[in-house]
């Protein structure tokens, strides 16, 4: 699957920046800074879970 990563808009500076790749069973969360390092997956369920402790509304 390719992922398509985008910068989240919950980062705030140039140095706390990850990265997100959201599809249709989950999403993909990267540091943008180590991308080499890979990323981490999460279901939908566990996604949805990641946003609403944030505060942040799901898509």
């Amino acid at each position: 699957m390719q992922l398509n990563f985008h910068k989240s808009s919950h980062s705030t500076t140039a140095q706390e920046c990850v990265e997100v790749a959201e599809f249709s069973s989950g999403a993909a969360v990267r540091d943008t800074q180590h991308r080499e390092d890979g990323y981490l997956v999460f279901s939908a369920t566990e996604w949805r879970a990641a946003l609403g402790a944030l505060g942040a509304p799901a898509r």
